[in-house]
């Protein structure tokens, strides 16, 4: 049995700020096991309301099926108790439905569905394919809207409906407008999370609208101050989320933007400029380059300053 019902860890993702690990490689692009288990002893000693496995910033799309369920299984046998594991469920709807199967079994606490990569699909189709899912499995779901799977509030309120472990709507498209919708519909029925790359960036508006939290990519090598940003977004002190922002998650942002996909890259250049090395991503995602790591560095050292 999970160690949370749907219900309970709906509560507990709500109360605390949220990240994805890496997953880390070795030089010839293997999962390296040891280190990623080492990482999430480090990450798990924080005050997080829960660490999600192979996810975006894990690099699920890289991974494939195998390689899921043993970072799945290695995160569930590294966190300390009383940390929520959620796995990634994801790609077409048999697959989906499979590796829901197969991180329930893992002893996993709860499911992130991702977008279904490249095809896009109607609103019926997408309400079919969450359906599956979630009858798939006791545990708890949260759905990711994103790409080619965003869900209107019509959409999530059936669902909602229908599906009782769905628990979740993580956005990551940063339509403010639309989530106003989606809360206003549902209000508490779901715990929503704030999942935009760089999510510190919409987090004070957001919890105005009742995203109560939200997927610190930051967090991997910057534990305390991803931790100070939230405290001071869940205190509403706009004077200091507006410094840290300028001092620190807005220049970061500028690295981030300079490639495509380097909302990945970055995250280990930083856990390897912190002295976490995470490895090199995988094709076709590419690594910053020299001078880039030395703009990140800076950042880095300016994030200290702004805690201090």
């Amino acid at each position: 049995m999970p160690a949370f019902t749907p219900t309970e860890l709906a509560e507990r993702l709500g109360s605390g700020l949220l990240s994805f690990p890496v997953t880390h490689f070795s030089r010839d692009l293997a999962f390296d096991e040891p280190a990623y288990r080492e990482n999430i002893v480090r990450l798990g000693q924080y005050e997080i309301a829960g660490l999600f496995a192979a996810g975006g910033t894990g690099e699920f799309f890289s991974l494939t099926p195998q390689e899921v369920g043993t970072v799945v299984r290695a995160a569930v046998g590294s966190a300390p108790k009383g940390t929520p594991i959620l796995a990634p469920a994801g790609h077409g709807t048999a697959q989906a439905v499979e590796l829901a199967c197969e991180a329930e079994a893992a002893g996993a606490d709860g499911l992130l569905l991702f977008p279904p990569y490249l095809t896009e699909a109607s609103a019926d189709g997408l309400t079919a394919h969450v359906r599956a899912v979630c009858d798939s499995t006791s545990l708890g779901v949260v759905l990711y809207s994103r790409a080619n799977a965003v869900y209107t509030a019509d959409t999530v309120a059936t669902l909602a409906d229908t599906c009782s472990n769905l628990i979740g709507f993580k956005d990551g498209v940063g339509d403010l407008e639309e989530i106003t919708r989606i809360h206003s519909h549902l209000g508490d029925r779901l715990v929503y999370i704030g999942g935009l790359p760089t999510a510190e960036t919409l987090a004070l508006p957001y919890m105005e609208l009742g995203v109560t939290t939200y997927s610190s990519a930051i967090f991997n090598f910057l534990p305390e101050f991803a931790l100070t940003f939230y405290s001071a977004v869940r205190a509403g002190d706009r004077t200091k989320v507006r410094r840290l922002l300028g001092d620190v998650v807005l220049p970061y942002t500028t690295i981030r933007d300079r490639k495509a996909g380097y909302a990945v890259s970055i995250v280990k250049a930083g856990m390897d400029l912190a002295g976490h090395p995470a490895g090199p991503v995988r094709p076709p995602l590419t690594d910053l380059d020299d001078a880039e790591r030395e703009l990140l560095a800076d950042v880095i050292e300016a994030s200290r300053t702004a805690i201090a």
